[in-house]
């Protein structure tokens, strides 16, 4: 992923040690080529899977979900953190802690969208601390479908949010992994990964 690679490079802003501004090109403008490359890829990394559904967490998964989504021939599915007038009964839903934002949201997504024995790819932007790829967990288990992996756009290693998943045996597969954003420098986890 080169070119996620340079645009974190070139646009990323480094505001605290754990705070990773990609607002530019990911996650309140986006590039839609960049999309089209980041779902082409999680495709190409889960095509052996047979998913039935994306799933994400409105909004920064929406982008890259859909083009998960597109490129599997598959249905996007996102989790709600509002519920709305047409949405009151019939939903699964869990209780996620943004650490960005410093706040609690209730997800929901309805069961009308979620069928037992679908197998589902979680897409999200950024996995930090787990609890968006936790409450999405825990939606699609009351589903009784299976989460076949996840597909991240930016991990920060640093955090705990990717050894818990995989110490809990999930397949996360994180198109850039950060390790580090101190003293306001992105270092990844893979020195390999150079712009």
């Amino acid at each position: 992923m080169e070119l996620l690679l340079k645009k974190i490079e070139q646009e990323g802003i480094v505001l605290a040690n754990d705070v990773l501004k990609v607002d530019a090109f990911l996650n309140h403008q986006m590039d839609p080529v960049l999309m089209k490359e980041i779902g082409e890829e999680f495709a190409r990394l889960f095509s052996e899977e047979k998913i039935t559904k994306v799933v994400t967490i409105e909004s920064s998964g929406i982008g890259p979900g859909l083009m998960a989504a597109l490129a599997l021939n598959v249905p996007l599915v996102f989790a709600r953190k509002k519920k709305s007038i047409t949405m009151q009964q019939d939903v699964y839903t869990a209780k996620v802690y943004s650490f960005t934002k410093k706040e609690e949201n209730e997800i929901s997504i309805s069961h009308k969208w979620l069928d037992e024995g679908d197998k589902v790819l979680i897409i999200d932007d950024f996995l930090a601390n787990g609890q968006a790829a936790l409450g999405l967990l825990s939606i699609i288990e009351q589903a009784k479908a299976e989460t076949v992996g996840f597909g991240i756009v930016i991990e920060k290693s640093f955090q705990d949010g990717g050894k818990i998943l995989r110490d809990r045996g999930y397949r996360v597969e994180s198109l850039a992994r950060i390790q580090s954003l101190k003293d306001g420098q992105i270092k990844y986890l893979n020195e390999e990964l150079t712009v």
